[in-house]
């Protein structure tokens, strides 16, 4: 009888990191940047079927990066999460924090299992608060650990270099259009240090904006509204412009109540994923 390979506990795991990693690597990154009314969530996504952001509740977004089913079923789970908590105890229960320790408790137990591969996604969950002290960002790579972050966050394949550059450029404050501009600078920067022109029609663009009188904050930016603020001087467009606005993000509803108030509405899960089902 043959004896079995033997590989070390942290050889093993390892190797898990390093796969989930190359993974991710693939996949076109993405950031995140807080603005002086909330925050903004900025990628290249050719893609209008098909999203990187998604609305989770009232004031919870969310991102990812990597393989598409893999995330969507994560994005999906939170969805139901959050819609079952605040119909049960209460709206204000479903908070960014409790949504990350869901997700972390998941992509750890994944991670950790040798009967499965890892999940090859980085998440970021956002919450808006009532002032910019109360906004809130979490990353949660691969293996389930939480990092809280603050001002700015990229995540996919050349995070790194795109965060150390929005480290040293991202200040408190900024108008939506400044940190829109500066979001797709960032994203423009190839590894080798080059530019590249990233069209509109190309970006993928939604905001957690404190300043809309509903109670869902989530909202997507296209069409001329988009181009507006891409050729903004300085000041920031109104966001709740009715013109090429997704202002309700219908699609991806999130309890949202009756005209009496009396009861939730569950929401849809629709498609909320990137332009690759593999981020290849």
């Amino acid at each position: 009888m043959s004896t079995p390979f033997y590989v070390s506990p942290q050889q093993a795991m390892a190797d898990r990191a390093e796969y989930a990693r190359k993974g991710i690597a693939r996949g076109r990154s993405l950031v995140v940047l807080q603005y002086a009314d909330g925050i903004v969530f900025v990628g290249e996504n050719p893609s209008r079927a098909l999203h990187k952001f998604s609305e989770i509740y009232d004031r919870i977004g969310f991102a990812a990066a990597g393989k598409y089913n893999e995330y969507e079923n994560l994005r999906i789970g939170g969805v139901r999460y959050a819609d079952l908590r605040g119909y049960t105890y209460d709206r204000d229960d479903v908070t960014a924090r409790g949504l990350a320790n869901v997700y972390a408790q998941t992509l750890g137990t994944i991670f950790s299992s040798a009967a499965e591969k890892p999940y090859e996604v980085e998440l970021v969950v956002a919450e808006v608060g009532v002032e910019p002290e109360g906004d809130q960002i979490y990353r949660l790579p691969h293996d389930g650990s939480i990092v809280d972050e603050h001002g700015s966050v990229a995540v996919g394949g050349n995070a790194e270099q795109i965060s150390t550059f929005l480290d040293q450029r991202h200040r408190d404050g900024m108008t939506l259009a400044e940190a829109l501009k500066l979001a797709v600078q960032a994203l423009s920067r190839d590894p080798n240090g080059s530019e590249r022109e990233i069209p509109a029609e190309r970006l993928e663009v939604a905001v957690l904006d404190r300043t809309r009188p509903q109670k869902r904050k989530f909202k997507r930016i296209v069409g001329r509204q988009l181009a507006r603020l891409l050729e903004a001087d300085g000041g920031s467009a109104p966001t709740d412009a009715p013109s090429d606005v997704e202002g309700g993000e219908g699609a991806e509803s999130s309890g949202t109540e009756s005209p009496a108030g009396t009861t939730d509405v569950p929401k849809s899960t629709d498609s909320g994923g990137d332009v690759e089902s593999s981020e290849e």
